[in-house]
C-alpha cells in the first residue's frame, strides 16, 4: 500500500473513519468532533456543544460513524444513536442512551432487495451495536413531500385563478 494524502483531522485519536461516495470520508474523533472531509479539505463538521446546546461539552463523545451517501449514522460513548442528513448535518433522528454504554459501531441496512424490505417504506435503517451486547434497529421515517404532480398541477390552478382575478380587476385585461 502507499500512502497518498495525509493531513491533521482531530486533536487526539481518531475513534472510527468511515468512506462515503464521491471519494468523502468521514471521521469521528476523542476530541468531540464528527467531521466530513474531501480530500484533506473539512466540508462540515459536528460539535456536541453546537448542535446540543445546553450540554456540557465533555459528556458526550461520537464513537463511531458511518456516510450512505444520502444519510450520516453516528454513536456516542453515551450510548446514544443519531442520523443526519450528510451534505448538511441537519439531525432527524435522535435517541439519547438507546444503549445502556458506549456504541462500538453502527451500520446502515443497505439498499438492496432484503434491504428495502425491512425498511417497510421508512427512509434509512441504521444499525447500532454496543457494550450492552445489543444490537437494534433505528428506523427513520420517510419525509413528507408532495407529488411533483401534485406541484405542478397547483402552479397552474395558481396562474389560472391570478389571470381569472385579472380579468375580474381589470376588465379587457385579456
Amino acid at each position: 500500500m502507499k500512502k497518498t494524502l495525509e493531513f491533521k483531522a482531530h486533536d487526539g485519536e481518531i475513534e472510527d473513519i468511515a468512506l462515503g461516495p464521491d471519494n468523502k470520508v468521514v471521521t469521528a474523533g476523542r476530541d468531540f468532533q464528527c467531521c466530513v472531509w474531501q480530500q484533506d479539505q473539512l466540508v462540515t463538521g459536528l460539535r456536541w456543544n453546537e448542535n446540543l446546546p445546553g450540554i456540557p461539552d465533555k459528556a458526550y463523545r461520537y464513537q463511531a460513524c458511518r456516510d450512505s451517501g444520502t444519510f450520516l449514522g453516528l454513536g456516542t460513548v453515551t450510548g446514544s444513536v443519531a442520523i443526519h442528513i450528510a451534505f448538511s448535518l441537519q439531525r432527524l433522528y435522535y435517541v439519547k442512551e438507546a444503549h445502556g454504554i458506549v456504541v462500538t459501531d453502527v451500520a446502515f441496512v443497505p439498499e438492496s432487495q432484503r434491504g428495502r424490505e425491512l425498511l417497510a417504506g421508512n427512509e434509512a435503517a441504521l444499525l447500532s451495536v454496543a457494550v450492552d451486547s445489543r444490537c437494534k434497529l433505528h428506523l427513520l421515517p420517510s419525509r413528507r413531500s408532495l407529488p411533483v404532480w401534485l406541484l405542478l398541477l397547483l402552479c397552474a390552478g395558481l396562474i389560472v385563478a391570478t389571470i381569472l382575478l385579472l380579468q375580474l380587476a381589470f376588465p379587457g385585461f385579456l
